[in-house]
């Protein structure tokens, strides 16, 4: 996001000397990358993966000199993973040096496409490009050769928008926002770029006349109303926006949601919905030595006003809460971290990056480490071509409490990879800390790391994941924000389980992402316990997933649970949908919003019978389990007996007899009761 008139250059270089005065060292989490300098964030949600594209500003620049581009990713919004440069500017073989200005990605049909800025080498100004990926991450490749729009000076910071009936958009520019309609392609276009007319009423206007719009535009909808956020003011920047009916306007100013602020005199933001929340990425000059021409990626958690329109967004040092803990017991790359003092990192000969450069006193952090009921074992993978060093492992603080010591050797060189081990004594959750000690000079390289102990959990043969709640909340959160903690006041199994509280609709629940082990179009086993305390409570085990561009619900199984009993929701060899993508599993409620307990979640393989059939509910008869008894469960009835059962809930209700197995004389008990020859089935039927 940098300004094109060339005769705003010294006006520029002025106002970046103003705002460059060194601060004192940051120790806290926003920005959220500090082994470079980022800039222009451009946020996209895939696959449950939050992912940050950033512009790269060089160290110690005093113009805008940017190589490439850089991807950064997130599950919890504390710790990032870094995944270095996924696009260099010399992908664009027709593209100047350092010219990596702004850029977006956007993902269409399993396709990636990335629309960038940069300066034509045969000059005219600026131009789009466009590269495209199989993977979010890449490696990208030029899709044309040649600028997609431009040369023109005017030709900069592209935003792209997928709109509910398939038509693209690619909006950008400064001093003025233009737009062009994007084929299915996605590297073509219909029509001619359009200018934008900028009226007062559309983009403001200051007091000199001109108008607010300058830069950096965002282009989103959300329910009917079209968003584009802008860089807006002049020099220093605010961020702005407008809204409209339509993807083209007529627009309507709805004011600043940022000031001016952060020792940047330029901004650039992005905004976009994960796993219930909104979060609002934007850039400043908050790390040391930063400035006008180092800036640094920093996101905030909003929340919309009723009526659509944004609230005032502040810079904060701390950035959105944590969605989850992490687990210390799966193996996390080194470069996955909220924090770090001195490290940089590089290209891994074992694949992704390793963290480098490593020199006494250097630390990071990773927020938010669950370590349940204990862990007493530390594993890294290490390289060193000198002595090597340590790893002192810490808790809450750089200088905490100590929890092990790990010796790392020298291994002949800075990618030849060795285990080592430590012992360790930690339980509950904490900030970890991995501060780095030993002789001057370059350490070690640290590839990976992970804990084993009491907290990790233990699985069974063709179990994915069993989550108990006995030693840590296992990578469930809650749905739309809700809290969800460890509770001993109540259990299925064990001594504790999972309290969800503070919910104000039926939709939030416990949440869980389902990981590479779950592929689309295979079957498997899911179970969950439930209960809720106060009231008899229809809960669901649903599924969660995204189609393109839509997101669709399935349930597993649904069961109505009494107050204060615990009941099973069970899916034995329930499939998932073929091409789904971004899949998740979670407990709801059928209405209301109070409290309530789940415990022993379970994700298995094909042909895992999990039902538990004293945990399992059924109302006699209700076959097809819509609450109440019909010639349809009769129907069902006939079908599973001769076909099999969808569901353990389907069968034990087809039990009419109570006697643990479906047989011809039940399905004859039912017709009975259908055509009133009985009033109730046997007793012996819970």
């Amino acid at each position: 996001m940098k300004k094109t008139l060339r005769s705003a250059a010294a006006l520029m270089a002025a106002a970046a000397l103003a705002l460059s005065s060194a601060p004192a060292a940051a120790r806290a989490d926003n920005p959220l990358v500090q082994t470079s300098y980022t800039s222009d964030p451009a946020p996209l949600v895939y696959d449950g993966v939050f992912y940050m594209y950033t512009g790269h500003d060089a160290d110690g620049a005093k113009d805008y000199v940017m190589p490439d581009w850089k991807c950064f990713s997130s599950t919890d919004m504390q710790n990032w993973t870094d995944h270095g440069t996924i696009l260099p500017e010399s992908t664009f073989a027709w593209a100047g040096e350092n010219s990596a200005w702004a850029a977006q990605c956007i993902e269409r049909d399993g396709k990636f496409y990335m629309y960038v800025t940069v300066v034509p080498k045969n000059g005219g100004g600026r131009a789009i490009g466009v590269a495209v990926a199989d993977s979010p991450i890449g490696p990208f490749k030029d899709a044309l050769g040649k600028p997609l729009c431009g040369p023109d000076w005017a030709f900069i910071d592209p935003t792209v928008f997928i709109d509910n009936d398939g038509q693209a958009y690619l909006y950008f520019g400064n001093p003025n926002p233009y737009y062009v309609k994007l084929n299915k392609d996605m590297i073509s276009y219909s029509g001619s770029v359009t200018k934008v007319d900028m009226t007062p009423e559309g983009f403001g206007s200051k007091a000199d006349g001109s108008r607010m719009y300058v830069e950096g535009p965002w282009f989103y909808r959300r329910g009917d109303l079209y968003y584009l956020l802008y860089a807006a003011n002049g020099i220093p920047e605010n961020i702005a926006y407008s809204t409209a009916p339509g993807p083209t306007g007529p627009w309507t100013y709805r004011g600043v949601i940022m000031p001016s602020e952060g020792r940047s005199f330029t901004n650039h933001c992005g905004i976009v919905d994960y796993e219930g929340h909104s979060y609002f990425a934007y850039h400043n000059g908050d790390l040391p030595g930063g400035n006008g021409f180092q800036r640094s990626v920093c996101v905030e958690e909003f929340t919309y006003n009723a009526d659509g329109t944004i609230p005032t967004i502040k810079m904060s040092k701390s950035g959105p809460a944590q969605l989850r803990p992490l687990d210390p017991f799966q193996k996390t790359e080194a470069e996955c971290f909220c924090w770090e003092e001195g490290i940089e990192t590089e290209s891994c000969s074992e694949g992704g990056l390793n963290i480098a450069n490593i020199e006494n006193g250097d630390y990071i952090k990773i927020k938010g480490v669950d370590f349940g009921d204990g862990a007493d074992t530390f594993t890294a993978s290490v390289a060193s071509a000198t002595s090597g060093g340590k790893i002192e492992l810490r808790i809450d603080k750089a200088d905490g409490e100590l929890i092990g010591t790990c010796d790392v050797p020298g291994t002949d060189g800075w990618q030849s990879w060795q285990e080592v081990s430590t012992q360790v004594e930690v339980s509950g959750q904490h900030d970890l800390y991995m501060k780095f000690t030993g002789e001057s000079g370059f350490l070690f390289n640290v590839d990976w790391w992970k804990f084993s102990g009491a907290g990790a959990p233990v699985l069974e043969e063709g179990v994915l994941f069993h989550s108990t709640f006995e030693r840590s909340l296992d990578s469930w959160s809650g749905r739309g924000g809700v809290s969800v903690e460890r509770s001993a006041d109540a259990f299925a199994k064990g001594e504790k389980s999972a309290f969800v509280s503070g919910r104000t609709g039926a939709w939030q629940g416990v949440i869980r992402k389902l990981s590479k082990d779950f592929q689309p179009g295979e079957s498997y086993s899911f179970s969950a316990m439930a209960m809720s305390p106060e009231e008899d409570t229809k809960f669901h085990l649903t599924l969660q997933y995204t189609l393109g561009e839509d997101v669709i619900y399935k349930k597993i199984d649904s069961s109505l649970a009494p107050a204060g009993q615990w009941v099973q929701l069970c899916g034995n060899d329930f499939q998932l949908p073929e091409d789904a993508q971004d899949m998740y599993v979670y407990v709801e409620t059928d209405e209301g919003d109070e409290d309530f307990y789940a415990d022993e979640l379970i994700g298995a393989v094909s042909g895992t019978d999990l039902a538990e059939p004293e945990l399992i509910y059924a109302l006699p008869g209700d076959v097809d389990q819509n609450g109440r008894i019909s010639v349809f469960d009769l129907i069902c009835a006939k079908e599973g007996y001769t076909e099999g059962f969808s569901s353990p809930r389907r069968s034990k209700s087809a039990d009419t007899d109570g006697n643990g197995e479906v047989v011809l004389n039940d399905l004859v008990l039912l017709q009975r009761y259908l055509l009133g020859s009985i009033s109730a089935f046997p007793d012996s039927m819970n």
